[in-house]
């Protein structure tokens, strides 16, 4: 593989977590559930996609950026004492960097959120880019933002790995052509990840690196 894509949301960090919290705030304002169910319809989608679900399934009568922005501060409220990396992320940068291979971010986030996710870990500098649902008109499971990573390495999609959590992201990789790596987190190991080439446990495991061609 000559280029390496990371989704970022329950991938690189434990975002969902922090989202579940901040979803859960968000509906119990407005007497609402934020159930299973629903967090798995929303999940992986841009933000508009995400908040227009929610909308329709308790029948909301706020638009989607009035969700969204209270929602936002809900979550940079909580993310200097809940946020924490993945398993893996650290050692696989490093050996990512040892290997001369290009990384990129592309997540279905807005920019605002993704620069308070990467910044206490000092992690944007060591990204050739950063996509986020700013840079595309068609969110995931659109390969929109796939296809757009590949031209910025200036590399095919078949010559790029991408990293995902969600079904959602997963189809988006696939269509887009990239090698799928689909590695479910708590939230979404029920999820179907058939699209993908290959399912791991964690950022860590073993078959990935080989994989890449990289060692820890």
């Amino acid at each position: 593989m000559l280029a390496v894509t990371f989704d970022m949301d329950g991938l690189m960090f434990n975002t969902e977590d922090v989202y579940t919290l901040a979803g859960t705030e968000l509906l119990a304002r407005r007497k609402c559930s934020f159930t299973p169910e629903l967090k798995d319809a929303m999940m992986g989608l841009p933000p508009r996609a995400a908040f227009e679900v929610a909308i329709d399934w308790h029948h909301l009568q706020e638009p989607w950026d009035v969700l969204a922005a209270e929602s936002n501060e809900i979550f940079l409220g909580l993310l200097s004492e809940r946020l924490a990396i993945m398993p893996g992320l650290p050692e696989l940068l490093a050996a990512l960097e040892e290997a001369g291979i290009p990384k990129a971010i592309a997540t279905s986030s807005g920019r605002r959120l993704t620069d308070a996710c990467l910044a206490p870990f000092q992690l944007a500098p060591r990204f050739c880019f950063i996509l986020t649902a700013e840079d595309i008109t068609r969110g995931k499971p659109d390969p929109e933002i796939y296809l757009l990573a590949a031209a910025r390495f200036g590399v095919s999609p078949g010559e790029m790995l991408v990293l995902e959590d969600s079904q959602n992201g997963c189809r988006a990789a696939a269509a887009s052509g990239a090698f799928t790596v689909a590695v479910p987190g708590e939230h979404s190991r029920h999820q179907d990840f058939s699209v993908a080439d290959l399912v791991i446990e964690s950022l860590a495991d073993r078959s990935l690196h080989e994989v890449l061609g990289v060692t820890l």
